[in-house]
C-alpha cells in the first residue's frame, strides 16, 4: 500500500474480518488519534457513527476553541441530538421551536446537504487543529442510514487524509440505489482493501452459553453479524428475546436516550413483549423526529414499520399518523406513486372526515408540486383542494377556520401554478386576514409567516416587487434565523435594481445557515454583473468545492477564467463540468471557444454545432458558428446563424453588427446598412465603429452624402480610434 496518507474502504463479510484486514493495512501505531465508531442505523438512526464521533469531540472543542463550536450548532445539534447538554442553539426559527400540532412547514431535501457539509468544515477544522494525524473507522456503512451514507460521500471528497483519513467498512454486497453517490465516492476517494478469508484461529475461543450469545445479539442494537450470536437468538423463545429486548431499551432509556430515540429505542420496543403498545409509540415517534429533521429515508422506514405495527382498526389515529409521515418522506424521495396509493388505502378505509380533509390536500400538493413536471396536472390538484376545502367548512369551530386557510394556502399554489396570480393573492390575502382575526396572537405563527412569504411571492410575481419586499421584511422580522426568506428576498431587491441590499440579504442567508450553495452562486452571479470578478470567482469556487456538479456555477466560472485570460483554467472547469454532464450545450460551446483561442477552427465548429443539438436556442452558439462561417466563406450560413440568434435575444448590437459586417463583406450593402442603423438605435451600441462601417456601406452603394453624414458624426465622437480616421475619410471624399 502506498505510503501517501489515503482514505480507506476495507470490504469484509463481518466487523471482526473488517477489523483485521485495517490493522494489517494501518497499525494502530501508525493512525494517529483513532476513533472507531458504529454506523449501522439500527444503533443511533440517522448519522449514527458521526453523532458518536461528535459526541466525543465537541466538549472538547468547545473547552478550547467555544465559537467554533457556536458557528457550527445548527447542524451539531441536528446531527447529534445528544449534545442538547453541551451545545446551546443560537439560530432557532418558527419551524425548529414549533410545537407539533402546529408544524405546517417542512425542511425541503436540500437541508441534509448543508447540514453535512457544516459537519464535514467543523471536522476539517478539528483535524487542523489538533497536533496529529486523526482516523476515524466507520463501521457497517452498507447498513448506515441515508442521511450517514451522503456524509462520508462528500467527507471522503473534501477532507485531506493527511489529517482526517477515512476508513469506511462495509460487506462486499452492493450499496443501496440511493447511495449511489458514496459508492462513486469510495471507487475514486478511497483505497479498497478486501478482507482475506477468514482463517479459522489458532487456539479455538471457549464457548459460549447460548444465554450469552442471545444477549451479545440483542446488546448489539440490530448491528450483530456474528453466525453463532444470530443462530442462539433465532434459537431462543420468544418471551426470553422480548424480555432482553425490554431490558434493554430500559438501560438506554436510563442511560442515553436522546442518543438512541430514533434507532436502538424503538428496535427493542418493537421487539419487545409490547410491540403494539410500546413499540409502535416509539417507532412513532422516532418517524416523527425524523420527517421534522428533513431525514426522508429514515422516517420511510420508521413510518413503514409504524404501519406494520398498527391495526387500522383499532388504532386508526396510530395507523393514520403512520401512514401520512410515510407519505410525506416518500413524495420527497421520489416515490409519488407509492404515496398515492396510500392516500387511496386510507380513503377506501375510513370515513372520518379528517382522514379525507388531509388525504385530499395531500393529493393536490403530489399533483402539484411532487409529480415530476411532466406528469403534473394543476386541475386534479385543484379538484382534490376544492374538496379539502368543502370538508375544512365542516370541521368543528374551534379548529375550522385555521383549516379552512390551510387547505386554500395550497389551492393559492395550484392557482399560482395554472398562471392565476390573482386568485392565488386572494386566498392568502383572506386567509391571513381570517386567522388575525379568529386567533390569538402568537397562535399558529408558523403557518402565518408561511402565507406572509407565499404572499410577497405571489406579489412579485404579479410585478409589484416592492410590496414583495414589504411582506418578506414582515416574515424576516417574524422569523429573522431562517435563511431562505433572505435569500428570496435578495432576489428581489435585485429585480427592483437595489444590489447593495440584495448583496446584503445573500450574505445575510449564508451567515445563519450551515453552507448554502445557492446564496453562494447568486451572489456570485450578482457580483460577476457588477464587475467584482474576484467575489465571482471566490464564490462560484466555494459553490464547487461544496458541489462538483453545480453546473452554472461551473460554466460561469469557466466563462470568467477565460474572459480573464485564464484559458488553462477555463479548460479545467470545461472537462470536469463535462464529466459530471456530457451533454451540456453551454459547456460545449466554452470549449469551443478555446478550441478557437487554440486557432482549432474544427474541434471548435464540432463543439458549436454539437452544442446547438442539445439546446439549438443558444444563441453564443450561433454567434461563434457564424464567425467561423464567415472565415471559412460560408456568408449564407453566417446570416442564417446570426439572423436565428437575434430572433432568439431580440434586438442586440453586437449581433446586429456582425450580420451587418457579414453582409458588408458579401458586398449586400442595402442590408448591411440595415443592420448597422438597427445597431446604432440601441443603447448599447458602439457608436463610432457602427458609422465607420455604415460609411462604408453607403460610400460603396453610390450615397456619398450618406457616408460624409456618417463620417462627420463620427470624427466628433473623439475619443475614439474611429475619428482620425473619419476625418481623412471625409477629406478624401470632400472632392468626391
Amino acid at each position: 500500500m502506498s505510503e501517501q496518507p489515503a482514505h480507506l474502504w476495507i470490504v469484509g463479510g463481518t466487523r471482526r474480518d473488517r477489523d483485521a484486514a485495517l490493522d494489517a493495512v494501518l497499525p494502530r501505531s501508525a493512525a494517529g488519534e483513532f476513533h472507531a465508531v458504529a454506523a449501522h442505523r439500527d444503533g443511533r438512526g440517522p448519522y449514527a457513527g458521526t453523532a458518536a464521533l461528535l459526541d466525543r469531540v465537541v466538549p472538547r472543542i468547545r473547552a478550547g476553541s467555544p465559537d467554533t463550536v457556536t458557528a457550527h450548532d445548527v447542524e451539531l445539534l441536528s446531527v447529534a441530538p445528544g449534545l442538547e447538554s453541551v451545545v446551546r442553539p443560537s439560530r432557532e426559527t418558527l419551524t425548529s421551536l414549533a410545537v407539533p400540532e402546529e408544524r405546517t412547514r417542512f425542511y425541503g431535501p436540500a437541508r441534509t446537504r448543508r447540514l453535512v457539509h457544516g459537519v464535514v468544515e467543523f471536522l476539517n477544522q478539528w483535524a487542523a487543529a489538533t497536533d496529529r494525524p486523526v482516523t476515524v473507522r466507520f463501521d457497517a456503512v452498507h447498513a448506515a442510514d441515508a442521511t450517514e451514507q451522503e456524509l462520508l460521500a462528500i467527507a471522503l471528497r473534501r477532507v485531506d487524509p493527511a489529517r482526517l483519513r477515512i476508513v469506511v467498512a462495509t460487506t462486499g454486497d452492493p450499496l443501496p440505489a440511493h447511495a449511489a453517490e458514496l459508492a462513486g465516492a469510495l471507487d475514486r476517494y478511497a483505497v479498497r482493501v478486501d478482507a482475506p478469508v477468514a482463517a479459522p484461529p489458532a487456539a479455538p475461543a471457549a464457548p459460549r452459553e447460548a444465554a450469552e450469545l442471545v444477549r451479545a445479539y440483542v446488546e448489539s442494537d440490530g448491528g450483530c453479524d456474528d453466525a453463532d450470536e444470530r443462530a442462539a437468538y433465532e434459537a431462543a423463545p420468544a418471551t426470553v428475546r422480548a424480555a432482553l429486548h425490554d431490558a434493554r431499551a430500559a438501560e438506554l432509556e436510563r442511560t442515553a436516550p436522546q442518543a438512541h430515540r430514533l434507532g436502538a429505542l424503538p428496535y427493542h420496543l418493537e421487539r419487545g413483549s409490547d410491540p403494539h403498545g410500546a413499540g409502535l409509540r416509539a417507532v412513532l415517534d422516532a418517524a416523527g423526529r425524523c420527517v421534522d429533521m428533513g431525514f426522508y429515508h429514515a422516517t420511510a422506514d420508521l413510518a413503514q414499520r409504524a404501519r406494520a405495527l398498527a391495526d387500522p382498526e383499532l388504532q386508526e389515529d396510530a395507523y393514520c399518523t403512520a401512514s401520512t409521515r410515510l407519505t410525506s418522506a416518500l413524495a420527497v424521495v421520489g416515490r409519488v406513486d407509492e404515496a398515492e396509493e396510500i392516500y387511496f388505502d386510507l380513503r377506501s378505509r375510513f370515513t372520518t372526515p379528517m382522514v379525507h380533509l388531509f388525504s385530499n390536500y395531500a393529493l393536490g400538493m403530489l399533483y402539484t408540486r411532487h409529480r415530476a413536471p411532466g406528469t403534473r396536472n394543476h386541475l386534479t390538484a385543484r379538484v382534490h383542494l376544492h374538496t379539502a376545502i368543502a370538508l375544512a367548512s365542516q370541521m368543528p369551530e374551534a379548529t375550522r377556520s385555521f383549516q379552512k386557510v390551510f387547505q386554500e394556502n395550497g389551492l393559492a399554489l395550484v392557482e399560482m401554478h395554472m398562471g392565476n396570480l390573482e386568485r392565488a393573492e386572494e386566498l392568502v390575502t383572506e386567509g391571513l386576514a381570517r386567522l388575525d382575526a379568529d386567533l390569538a396572537p402568537g397562535e399558529h405563527e408558523l403557518h402565518r409567516s408561511v402565507l406572509l412569504h407565499n404572499r410577497g411571492q405571489v406579489r412579485a410575481a404579479r410585478g409589484r416587487i416592492e410590496e414583495g419586499i414589504a411582506d418578506l421584511s414582515r416574515v424576516i422580522a417574524a422569523d429573522p434565523n431562517h435563511p431562505e426568506y433572505y435569500f428570496d428576498r435578495a432576489s428581489l431587491h435585485r429585480r427592483a435594481g437595489d444590489t447593495d441590499a440584495a448583496l446584503a440579504d445573500y450574505q445575510t442567508a449564508i451567515d445563519v445557515s450551515p453552507p448554502f450553495p445557492e446564496a453562494y452562486y447568486n451572489r456570485g452571479d450578482l457580483r460577476a454583473e457588477l464587475g467584482d470578478v474576484k467575489g465571482a470567482l471566490a464564490d462560484f469556487g466555494y459553490v464547487l468545492e461544496l458541489e462538483p456538479d453545480y453546473l452554472r456555477a461551473r460554466i460561469n466560472r469557466a466563462s470568467l477564467l477565460l474572459e480573464g485570460g485564464d484559458p488553462e483554467g477555463a479548460r479545467a472547469d470545461v472537462a470536469e463540468g463535462l464529466r459530471h454532464d456530457p451533454d451540456s450545450a453551454d459547456l460545449l460551446c466554452t470549449r469551443g471557444l478555446l478550441a478557437l483561442e487554440d486557432g482549432d477552427t474544427a474541434a471548435a465548429l464540432a463543439d458549436f454545432t454539437a452544442a446547438l443539438e442539445h439546446d439549438p436556442e443558444l444563441y453564443e452558439a450561433l454567434a461563434n458558428r457564424a464567425v467561423i462561417a464567415q472565415e471559412q466563406g460560408r456568408t449564407d450560413d453566417a446570416v442564417d446563424d446570426l439572423t436565428r440568434a437575434l430572433e432568439l435575444v431580440g434586438p442586440d448590437a453586437s449581433l446586429l453588427y456582425n450580420r451587418g459586417y457579414v453582409n458588408r463583406s458579401a458586398g449586400r450593402w442595402p442590408q448591411a446598412i440595415d443592420d448597422f442603423t438597427a445597431a446604432l438605435g440601441l443603447p448599447d451600441a458602439e457608436r463610432d465603429e457602427l458609422l465607420w462601417e455604415r460609411a462604408g456601406c453607403r460610400a460603396e452603394s453610390g450615397d456619398l452624402d450618406g457616408a460624409r453624414s456618417d463620417l462627420g458624426l463620427c470624427a466628433g465622437l473623439d475619443p475614439s480610434p474611429y475619428a482620425d480616421r473619419a476625418r481623412v475619410r471625409l477629406a478624401e471624399l470632400a472632392g468626391a
